[in-house]
């Protein structure tokens, strides 16, 4: 049933990037604001919102105008504002991974991380929705994988139906790499390289380096890592597999293997991005990111579309598992 105010949204569903919220328009069942936006928004709230249904939920998408956590908080308290009833927001959208958790488990570029807490750099640890937990035994995470799997084709699915089939294509794995901690992403071939510090063994990397693609650049493929479920792939499309950790909220995008692995080890965070911790600041929220690259200094910017539509996916997959409590 179509509500009949703002304050009758009980769910959210944030996204910092165009992209992301593309991804998530297409997995709406139907949109009620095709012709104009009934619901408006509260004095000073500069987001941008679409309203719908997700299977039996009322959901607003908000769009932020903004990126970083100062932004996002802001957004955020904008948000409260317009919906006052929100009780579940999920932060959805793309980001940057640890590529291995432990000694077993194996993160790939499109699988999908869910924040079971949020670690912010200069403050400490914020817990998850105690939804989180469902999804941290065999069974809730089998379900919630297999619910992504088939809510993805529905997305890229809708998305053929509008002339954009092969936006979320999975790339390939031969596009999933991951480079030796020590390899920078830098000019490696002298000639190409603009400037002195690329050519050099030491740290700095060029601003033309650090917006090229590794091909251009010389990144040597012989510094790839092996993983093996790649391997075992067989040319088949892999699903994308759902994490569930802690994950690094900061106001810097990770670059840095180096610093990737330490903040990994210290205190166990498998992903990075950079609105969790302003979001939590308003209003308790759950990060769903699919994975567009590995936190290090090579970016795979092919990667975002696909990565982007498997959060949407999961947050969609999500909501099957959200129930309503008696105050709702």
């Amino acid at each position: 049933m179509r509500p009949s105010r703002r304050s009758d949204f009980d769910i959210a569903i944030i996204c910092t990037l165009s992209l992301e919220y593309d991804a998530v328009s297409y997995i709406f069942d139907e949109f009620w604001d095709e012709d104009g936006d009934q619901y408006g928004r509260a004095a000073g709230d500069t987001n941008h919102y679409t309203t719908g249904r997700m299977g039996n939920y009322s959901v607003v998408l908000a769009l932020l105008p903004q990126m970083g956590k100062a932004g996002a908080a802001s957004a955020a308290a904008s948000m409260r504002s317009s919906y006052t009833g929100v009780r579940l927001a999920l932060l959805t959208g793309v980001c940057g991974s640890v590529p291995h958790v432990g000694q077993h488990e194996e993160i790939f570029l499109g699988d999908v991380i869910i924040s079971k807490t949020v670690f912010q750099y200069d403050f400490g640890w914020q817990l998850s929705d105690g939804l989180v937990t469902t999804f941290e035994t065999d069974r809730g995470l089998d379900r919630l994988e297999k619910r992504t799997e088939n809510f993805l084709k529905q997305l890229q699915g809708n998305a053929a139906q509008r002339r954009r089939q092969a936006k979320y294509d999975y790339p390939g794995t031969a596009e999933d790499k991951l480079f030796e901690p020590t390899h920078r992403h830098k000019h490696h071939k002298s000639p190409s390289c603009i400037c002195r510090h690329c050519v050099k063994d030491s740290d700095p990397v060029c601003d033309k380096g650090l917006s090229s693609p590794c091909i251009d650049l010389g990144c040597d493929d012989e510094r790839h890592l092996t993983r093996k479920r790649l391997q075992d792939s067989s040319g088949d499309t892999p699903q994308p597999a759902v994490h569930v950790g802690a994950v690094a909220s900061g106001d810097k995008v990770m670059k840095s293997a180096a610093e990737r692995d330490k903040l990994s080890r210290e205190a166990g965070v498998i992903a990075f991005e950079t609105e969790g911790a302003g979001i939590w600041d308003e209003v308790p929220c759950i990060v769903v990111k699919g994975v567009c690259d590995y936190a290090d200094s090579h970016k795979h910017p092919r990667w975002q579309n696909y990565a982007a539509a498997a959060a949407a996916a999961a947050s969609r997959a999500i909501l099957e598992s959200y129930i309503r409590t008696d105050a709702s």
